[in-house]
């Protein structure tokens, strides 16, 4: 076996998934503290405490609590490379959460207890039966009274359309919670309340242990009771079906206490897949458009490397005004300082201080492998989507972006900060959490979101990074769509006759906003040579 394949084998690269509320955030903190990678766990519910969700790191995410940035995040864990990253709980930053399920193998689903499948949680569940992701699922905040836990399985089943078999089962809930019992190692696990450190709890062998009943009396009985018919009534565990993304191992527990996540992070690293192969296009000739190439599988195996870019963050560090691309490795090694080719450009670059991320805490990066998420640093020339390779003219499939519901026009309060808003919106919307469309017949500038929260972020992020104060106005947009055509004249003459109603978006792409819905479905009843895309590949 080579390095690159034993390297392979060690990668388990996963994001969580979750309504808002349901506990990612401090489930995170919690697998952190498990990997090791954090001594002492910050909560978001501290909002008066200097310690937030090491998670967590903008001022605007500390201050509502929220999650509205994915972060990536590695540690290591029983021989394993961890790679977590995760995932914009808000609903409104939809397009940032499916981008960053392309950069993963595998998912985290979390659901409250208490209120089981939110609507949030159908959305990105949809979003992982597009790529078949594996999903555990980890039923949280157990130490409140919830719903029965048969109940909320059958919920899972019935809403979400994939088998669960639990692997662990709760002890009681609430104030009667006492821990969990493993169904796979026929072992009880007791917490003492963890909180914020790693403490270890009593392990009891064996169900029918008269241990069992000295520590926890009446309810061992109960748990035997239930035990049986959880046995008779649910599915089994099958690995196989679980990587097909046709079973869900389900894992309960309280992340705030520390119950059930170590039970929880053992079955991850032991069943969920390493690094998977990746589509992509590849060039047919010297200087083909890769994008239109033919299919190729790239195998992480493979010798050479190739990576995509999957996301943008600007301001990482406020101090240096940097913008980090992070690129997920799908073959090969990247090493410290060596050339790499952007397959879009044609360009090749040398990299000489790559990183790598635990949260906003960096350090240099010397080798990355197959399943690795790399911080590339970005002076403008890196877009989403963007390919590099080690010379091959190739393309990674499946990146979207998608048509903004919500339009805003940005208003300047000072004229003479025009400079630094043009920088700003430049370069927060490179992230993909917003789009910028610049009408070819004025001088407007028109925010294009999913959700009204990804304009405050903007607004927010403007005033303290950028120095510039902005207002966002109604704007008579109601839809965009992308256009493109076959028949370059038939384009020209579509561009001549609505040019009032088109636009550049941030890559330079035309765009058709569209004021009504009904417009835009006369738009393209007249013109049927235009084709109007409401997603495209980055």
């Amino acid at each position: 076996m080579t390095e690159i394949a034993r390297e392979v084998e060690r990668r388990r690269s996963f994001a969580i998934i979750s309504h808002p509320d349901a506990g990612k955030t401090t489930l995170t903190e919690k697998l952190l503290l498990y990997g090791g990678a954090i001594q002492l766990a910050g909560t978001v519910k501290g909002r008066k405490s200097d310690r937030h969700a090491t998670s967590d790191w903008m001022a605007m995410e500390q201050e509502r609590g929220i999650s509205v940035t994915s972060t990536v995040m590695q540690f290591p864990y029983r021989e394993r490379i961890v790679n977590l990253l995760d995932t914009p709980g808000h609903g409104d930053f939809s397009e940032d959460t499916y981008r960053t399920l392309t950069a993963v193998d595998s998912a985290l689903m979390v659901i409250d207890a208490a209120k089981g499948v939110e609507e949030r949680t159908k959305k990105l569940m949809e979003v992982c039966r597009l790529r078949a992701t594996p999903i555990m699922t980890f039923m949280n905040k157990l130490d409140r009274e919830g719903r029965d836990p048969v109940e909320l399985m059958d919920e899972v089943e019935e809403v979400l359309g994939i088998r669960c078999a639990p692997v662990t089962w709760p002890i009681g809930m609430g104030q009667r919670f006492k821990g969990v019992f493993h169904l796979l190692q026929d072992r009880v696990h007791l917490f003492p309340s963890g909180g914020e450190r790693v403490t270890e709890g009593e392990v009891i062998e064996g169900l029918d242990s008269p241990r069992l009943d000295e520590a926890i009396g009446d309810q061992g009985q109960e748990l035997r009771d239930e035990v049986e018919l959880v046995a008779a009534a649910s599915h089994e565990f099958d690995a196989e079906a679980y990587r097909r993304g046709e079973l869900t191992p389900v894992f309960f527990g309280s992340a705030i206490n520390n119950f059930g996540v170590e039970e929880l992070l053992d079955e991850f690293v032991a069943h969920a897949p390493p690094p998977l192969p990746r589509p992509a296009t590849v060039a047919s000739g010297k200087d083909a458009d890769p994008a239109e190439g033919e299919a190729r599988t790239v195998d992480p195996a493979e010798e050479k490397l190739t990576g995509f870019v999957f996301k943008i963050q600007a301001n990482m560090d406020p101090n240096h005004r940097d913008r980090i691309a992070f690129m997920r490795v799908c073959s090969g090694v990247f090493r410290k300082g060596m050339k790499v080719h952007q397959v879009r450009t044609g360009k090749d670059q040398r990299v000489s201080n790559p990183l790598v991320f635990l949260a906003k805490d960096r350090e240099g990066a010397e080798e990355a492998f197959p399943g690795d998420i790399v911080g590339l640093p970005n002076h403008g020339t890196i877009r989403i989507g963007d390919t590099f390779s080690e010379g091959e003219k190739l393309k990674f499939t499946g990146i979207p972006n998608f048509a903004p519901e919500l339009f805003r026009r940005v208003v300047l309060k000072d004229p003479m900060k025009n400079k630094a808003l043009n920088k700003g919106l430049e370069q927060l919307t490179e992230e993909g959490a917003t789009q910028l469309f610049r009408p070819l017949v004025n001088n407007d500038l028109i925010l294009g979101a999913v959700g009204q929260l990804q304009f405050d972020v903007v607004a927010a992020r403007l005033k303290d990074e950028y120095g510039v104060d902005a207002r966002f106005e109604p704007v008579n947009v109601s839809t965009a769509r992308w256009v493109e055509s076959n028949d370059p004249r038939e384009l020209e003459r579509f561009e001549k006759r609505v040019e009032e109603h088109l636009a550049r978006d941030g890559g330079g792409d035309l765009a058709y906003l569209a004021p009504t819905k009904i417009n835009l479905d006369l738009a393209m009843e007249r013109w049927p040579d235009i084709d109007f895309r409401a997603t495209r590949e980055h």
